[in-house]
């Protein structure tokens, strides 16, 4: 900042001198049985609390209000509980211990609700110390780096004591207050508080890494407080004309701008623009978001407003969970019974997003917790969790094992899709108990043990000439009900080539034959398209190897309107790979006389090919050496 113009009336203590008083001063005008809001996350103003906490015997039954504080808490030590009395919209390390022993006190509630309060009046304020930049020449403060709820507490408490900071960066967009709404100024010059960027384990990086695929170029992205959204900024720098509209950015969004990532261009409102409410970081990012035209600080009430984020079309909304149920219900807030940190800005973003022209509401947790002693992903919440967002409301989840999609499905589907992405270790538990909950079919208890997901390296894509870019990876056990939809969907002949019979149904065995299988003997890759509901299976490849003789059986089949494209040689190839990969010796398959494309595919393979005629079928064998 000491590179740029000063932004504001350096004349402004002589213009303001009756108003200006020391921090000491200030919170001498504090009176007990008051209640205090405090300024939000690193624009937390340090010298008021610390003045406030030194007349902490003077101050009995006074309440303290705040969302989330980074700084020191000295109000919250245990000692200080006979003077003040602590009242959290979101619980942060600082306060969590004072709150977890019943000393202090923890309001659940969306954010977007909270300026209401203040203003209804059924939160009434006393007090507001907040901390903001000097006047400028029309005498507007800026509250810089949060705006949040701050700017409601200010317009709405009785007495507002500011801390003006040269310091403080000046933000733009709906930021401001005039300096003859406050009442007391206390100058201080102190560097504003840090965060610094959260260490990104093997672990992390792989959700951000699955999050990442889920949002396409164009989108307008939410990231919400915690490792998982953070880490995900370092893989989106390979996106295109991305927005932000988020209540926090970090140190991420500064790489984000300037390689291009970011550009607000398709945004459907704010276009081009950065819209957040506040930030946490450092002065790397204090620095780039100081006179920026580019970020827009704006109020909790617009930002976290389900409608305004309904309004972004492709919408994608990413928050944290600390457990989930095989239902889909979230908890996010509280460790069974004991409060951890808030309900916050998750069911506004996961409201909004959903409700978005595709957009996406994304939760993202660890598979296990403890050092993997335990798994996040359970059959029943613990005892006391709270569910903050509901099972109605939850269209993704990811872990470090993958992506489960359960918007609109059944619970059956939502606890196989959630078993799916669990830690191995738990999920043959995680099955037992789905079936004795009635979850799942008692039919399923043959599975145990075979609930086995391929690993991510076989993922590819394939374009078609008119543009048309098809997916490939493994099967995954939730694809039994695609599986059942592309049969019904295949011809007879399709089907008479393929399974050499005129059969007119698929058992569910024959379909389980598919789905549940081992990924390096048995490998099945499946093509599929994007719907509005998720995806669709068009094509699918498999090969069964004879470890006795080390050669694979292989066959394939591709949807009728998706056929005489180049699908089935991509999959051959695929598989082919795939089967070299795991030190394979080559495939044999058999083959109808009538199947011409299929003979055609096998003669185009680049492989040492024999072949035998017998009745109406070819018998190739396929040598990779």
């Amino acid at each position: 900042m000491s590179n740029k113009p000063i932004s504001y009336d350096p004349g402004w203590k002589e213009q303001y001198r009756s108003s200006i008083a020391t921090a000491e001063e200030a919170a001498a005008k504090i009176r007990p049985g008051q209640r205090i809001f405090i300024g939000t996350g690193c624009a937390e103003p340090l010298q008021l609390v610390s003045a406030l906490t030194k007349r902490a015997v003077d101050l009995p039954d006074t309440e303290i209000v705040h969302l989330l504080t980074f700084g020191e808490a000295p109000y919250a030590h245990k000692e200080m509980a006979q003077y003040f009395r602590i009242n959290s919209f979101f619980i942060a390390e600082n306060v969590r211990d004072i709150i977890q022993e019943g000393l202090g006190d923890y309001t659940p509630i969306h954010l977007s609700d909270i300026p209401r309060l203040f203003n209804s009046g059924q939160l009434p304020l006393d007090v507001a110390l907040i901390q903001v930049t000097p006047p400028d020449a029309r005498g507007m403060c800026s509250f810089g780096v949060s705006v949040d709820i701050v700017k409601s507490a200010a317009e709405n408490a009785s007495l507002v004591i500011a801390q003006v900071n040269p310091k403080m960066p000046r933000t733009h967009g709906d930021t401001h207050i005039h300096v003859h709404e406050i009442d007391v100024l206390v100058p201080t010059e102190a560097p504003i508080l840090e965060v610094p960027t959260v260490e990104v384990n093997d672990q992390t990086r792989q959700i951000a890494e699955y999050v990442s695929s889920l949002i396409e170029d164009g989108s307008t992205v939410e990231v919400g407080i915690g490792r998982i959204p953070q880490a995900l900024l370092g893989f989106l720098q390979d996106k295109k004309e991305l927005g932000i509209h988020t209540e926090m950015i970090s140190d991420g969004i500064v790489d984000l701008v300037k390689c291009g990532a970011v550009t607000g261009s398709r945004k459907t409102l704010d276009r081009g623009k950065i819209v957040t409410s506040f930030c946490l970081g450092t002065k790397k990012l204090y620095d780039f978001i100081d006179d920026n035209p580019l970020f827009a600080f704006h109020p909790t009430e617009y930002v976290n407003n389900p409608y305004i984020i309904s309004q972004q079309h492709k919408m994608v909304a990413i928050n944290v969970a600390l457990e989930i149920d095989l239902t889909g219900q979230v908890c996010a807030d509280s460790i069974g019974s004991k409060f951890f940190s808030g309900v916050g800005g998750q069911v506004d973003f996961n409201r909004g997003a959903a409700k978005s022209r595709d957009g996406k509401a994304i939760i993202a947790l660890p598979s296990t917790a403890k050092n993997g002693a335990i798994s996040r992903i359970v059959t029943r919440l613990s005892p006391g969790a709270g569910v903050v967002t509901t099972r109605a409301g939850v269209n993704y989840v990811v872990t470090e094992y993958g992506v489960a999609y359960l918007h609109g499905k059944s619970i059956q589907e939502r606890a196989m899709a959630l078993i799916c992405i669990a830690h191995p270790q738990f999920r043959a538990q995680l099955l037992r108990e789905a079936i004795e909950a009635k979850y799942l079919s008692t039919s399923m208890a043959d599975m145990e043990g075979k609930i086995l997901v391929g690993p991510k390296e076989l993922r590819t894509t394939y374009l078609l000439n008119d543009g048309t870019q098809l997916n490939f990876r493994p099967i995954h056990p939730t694809d039994e009900p695609r599986m059942r939809d592309l049969f019904y969907k295949l011809s007879e002949a399709t089907i008479y080539y393929r399974f050499m019979s005129h059969q007119k149904r698929v058992s569910r065995q024959q379909i389980q034959d598919f789905v549940y299988i081992d990924h390096r003997n048995d490998v099945t890759i499946v093509g599929t398209v994007p719907e509005a509901h998720g995806e669709d299976i068009m094509a699918v490849g498999s090969y069964y190897l004879d470890p006795k003789t080390n050669v694979a059986e292989v066959a394939f089949v591709v949807g009728d309107n998706w056929q005489n494209k180049g699908i089935g040689t991509f999959l051959l190839k695929q598989l082919m790979r795939i089967a070299r990969r795991n030190g394979i010796r080559g495939f044999t398959a058999e083959v109808l006389t009538e199947n011409k494309p299929m003979q055609a595919v096998i003669n185009k393979s680049n492989c040492k090919i024999k072949s035998k005629f017998t009745g109406n079928v070819y018998s190739y064998v396929l040598d990779f050496q």
